[in-house]
């Protein structure tokens, strides 16, 4: 119970611009390299539009205006699925550990919102070169954003996620070390994102949430 131990005995909570709690070592060995080893594309090696932000899952600008030359969607994420399952067992036991209701529980008890009839996604993310995200507020759909972070090339610090007052101005920037990270409950003043900045190889993360609408995997009641 990785994750569960890390929340009850080695996590922070922060009220600073909003509530959220900070997170270490919620993974195990196990999940962390599976997160590494994770075969998502290198957009550099691909001839299309890339600006920047995580959109290119739908393809470059072009193409996603219905422009056929612009190329085709290339997905530099991967949600963990029964049907990549076998790829992934540590994930899978880390999905099963958040179905559990004494972990979802837990998480309703500290964002206080009830996760009974939620679900667990989970993705692997690989952001690199070039790579930024708009100060924005996730949709309501999401229940807890959640993002844990896999610094195999002792990347930046500097390199985490941005957090904003309801004035867009940064207030803070959780680090970006191994095995680390945090969540909060999205809601309308939220404010969270990545400016731009150098990353040197990737940045590798676990993004969590637990949602409203259906997965493949449904908290146990």
């Amino acid at each position: 119970m990785t994750f569960l131990n890390s929340l009850l005995n080695n996590s922070k909570e922060h009220d600073d611009p909003f509530k959220h709690w900070e997170l270490n070592e919620p993974l195990s060995e196990e999940a962390i390299q599976e997160i590494i080893k994770a075969d998502i594309p290198n957009l550099a090696e691909h001839n299309l539009s890339y600006d920047g932000t995580r959109a290119i899952d739908g393809g470059a600008p072009e193409f996603r205006e219905g422009i056929a030359s612009g190329g085709k969607a290339i997905k530099f994420r991967c949600f963990v699925t029964k049907d990549n399952a076998n790829q992934f067992p540590g994930l899978i036991k880390l999905i099963n550990e958040l179905r559990s209701k004494k972990a979802h529980e837990k998480i309703s008890q500290l964002i206080n919102k009830d996760l009974n009839n939620s679900y667990v996604r989970v993705e692997v993310i690989c952001d690199r070169k070039d790579f930024w995200l708009k100060p924005h507020c996730d949709i309501k759909e999401k229940l807890l954003s959640c993002l844990l972070f896999v610094n195999k090339f002792n990347e930046s610090e500097s390199l985490g996620t941005d957090f904003y007052n309801e004035k867009l101005e940064k207030v803070k920037t959780v680090p970006y070390k191994n095995n680390y990270g945090y969540f909060f409950s999205s809601g309308p003043n939220t404010w969270h994102g990545m400016e731009k900045k150098n990353i040197v190889k990737e940045r590798r993360c676990l993004q969590v949430n637990y949602v409203t609408f259906k997965t493949d995997w449904p908290v146990n009641q």
